[in-house]
């Protein structure tokens, strides 16, 4: 069984990667045999990619440095110290992930764009200026953007970390006569290191990938990085050149399984760090004291700006004619004229069809496949799970406007190509990491007295497996259920390379619509998308309860 698995996840993780090797020789798509290093020399020598390169290092190393920072700045504040309002901190890491990143993007594009972000037309009128103050079209805003985005993951990495630190270290430099400030700096953050480098290596990587603000804000502002470099190459002009795509999308791919392989072993190699033994521990609360409700009004604010401004954004912008400040003239013309034309609009309806679909759909197949693979990862102590392992990871460091190039040359010779099951195949194997983790650590959790009881009964395998450890694992299948349904739900890079007339998605309707400056349409379709994947989190957690209930 173990090989059969290593079969099909080697398919969907090494298939497109050595097709994307091979099409980055290839003269034309789907041309195989005749091969050039054209593609390579044409790209190397462009004059415009030094300056896209050096675009893609700011914003990568700037978005990480940035969502790093305040996510230690929260974790510190929520795990070590007497704030108020701790609840807020457990919606900040989870929340942002429902508000797909083309949408967040957006709603920030209607805020500060130069020419009628609706926070600039405020200020103007208020303050009686004849420019904006803020263009959200420019480097800067790109990293802004993109490092709250990034911020829930550097969060979930580094919160727990923090929890996980004996305060009693830094008492002992107190006693010492040392101040709290460089307690914090010669004590907390060296042990810390290994979760802030890790939070760096993942954001890099999570930022390398990224197309929805690049796209969204980068591109109008014509601050280019190899994502809509790569985009470009492929949608302008007269002929897509996929060739010159994969030639730029095998080095982004190198880099990012390079940072995934430093990621892993730094979470790896954090136990040298532990500092947590059996000796007793009780983490110490640090009192704030009049910071307390200075800090606590500021982590209210980053909550608004994470969660609730883009969704009213949203909802103001689609039910307005056209973008103006609030005030009572807008009120008096909110209308749903943009409602009604997104739902009378086909191609929009075949978009909401379609990633409904590929989430309901994809999700339930990518966690039937992400239940064998991570339960034989755990139970099966073979070279060949060790082996499965490593290949179901590998889609973990998949940029997938990079990846997208590779499926197309892994399909375009099949009856898949330009289908809905060539985005449903895609959308497992790059994200199939995301359903095999919350798996992996449910079914380490599991005794396996229970499994060899059953047998002993004479219950067999698939019996065992069935009635015996998915009940169990139950809790682990609708977590790896919700992260992939919400991931395909919002799905951009991927399917702004496979998707074709007829196999169209929400987030790529969207992108057409913000193409075209039609922000009440995009907003409307942004609300639909936010409510979805808010329906879907909510009935998979309620089913997952109920069903958890009836086990017991």
């Amino acid at each position: 069984m173990t090989s059969l698995f290593v079969i099909i996840v080697g398919c969907l993780t090494v298939g497109p990667v050595l097709m994307l090797v091979l099409g980055s020789f290839s003269r034309g798509i789907g041309a195989f045999g005749a091969f050039t290093v054209e593609k390579y020399i044409r790209v190397y020598t462009d004059p415009t990619l030094p300056k896209t390169l050096i675009n893609t290092v700011a914003f990568t190393v700037g978005s990480s440095l940035f969502a790093t920072a305040l996510a230690l700045v929260l974790a510190y504040l929520n795990v070590r110290t007497d704030i108020p309002l701790k609840g807020l901190f457990h919606l900040i890491s989870i929340t942002p992930m429902m508000i797909p990143h083309i949408v967040f993007a957006t709603s920030w594009v209607l805020l500060l764009n130069p020419s009628n972000g609706i926070l600039n037309l405020l200020l103007r009128e208020v303050l009686g200026l004849k420019r904006s103050i803020f263009d959200i079209y420019s480097l800067g805003g790109m990293i802004m953007v993109e490092g709250l985005l990034d911020l829930p993951i550097a969060y979930l990495i580094i919160a727990p970390a923090m929890s996980s630190f004996d305060a009693a270290l830094e008492e002992a430099a107190w006693v010492s006569g040392g101040s709290k400030f460089r307690a914090l700096w010669r004590i907390t953050f060296p042990i810390l290191r290994p979760a802030i480098l890790a939070s760096l290596a993942l954001v890099i990587v999570r930022s390398l990938a990224a197309f929805a603000v690049p796209s969204v804000i980068g591109m109008p502002g014509r601050v280019y990085v190899l994502t809509t470099y790569i985009y470009r190459l492929i949608s302008l002009g007269f002929m897509p050149d996929y060739g010159r795509a994969a030639a730029v999308g095998v080095s982004v791919l190198f880099t990012s399984t390079v940072l995934v392989y430093v990621y892993r072993r730094l979470t790896a190699r954090s136990e040298r760090y532990v500092t947590i033994s059996a000796r007793g521990y009780k983490p110490a609360i640090i009192g704030l004291g009049r910071w307390r409700y200075p800090l606590s009004l500021l982590t209210s604010l980053l909550f608004l700006v994470l969660i609730v401004i883009p969704v009213l954004v949203l909802l103001y912008v689609s039910l307005i004619p056209y973008v103006m400040p609030p005030g009572a003239k807008a009120f008096s013309m909110m209308t749903l004229k943009h409602w009604n034309y997104v739902l009378r609009d086909p191609l929009s309806l075949r978009a909401l069809r379609n990633s409904v679909f590929l989430a309901l759909v994809g999700a339930t197949l990518g966690i039937l496949l992400s239940t064998f693979v991570s339960y034989i990862i755990v139970r099966v102590k073979t070279t060949g799970s060790a082996l499965l392992e490593s290949l179901a990871f590998f889609s973990f460091s998949f940029p997938g406007l990079v990846i997208g190039i590779g499926f197309m040359w892994f399909f375009v010779r099949t009856p898949l190509y330009a289908t809905i099951w060539a985005l449903l195949i895609g959308y497992i194997a790059t994200y199939l990491p995301y359903g095999i983790r919350p798996l992996t650590s449910t079914f380490i959790q599991i005794s396996e007295d229970l499994e060899e009881a059953s047998k002993v009964a004479g219950g067999g395998f698939l019996y065992t497996f069935r009635r015996v450890v998915v009940p169990l694992a139950i809790p682990g299948i609708v977590s790896g259920w919700i992260l992939m349904a919400s991931m395909f739900l919002r799905e951009l890079s991927l399917s702004a390379v496979l998707s074709r007339p007829g196999t169209e998605v929400l987030a790529v309707q969207i992108l057409r619509f913000a193409d075209d400056s039609l922000w009440g349409q995009v907003s409307a379709l942004g609300i639909m998308m936010i409510a979805l994947s808010t329906a879907m989190v909510t009935l998979a957690t309620l089913i997952g309860k109920r069903v958890g209930k009836t086990r017991k």
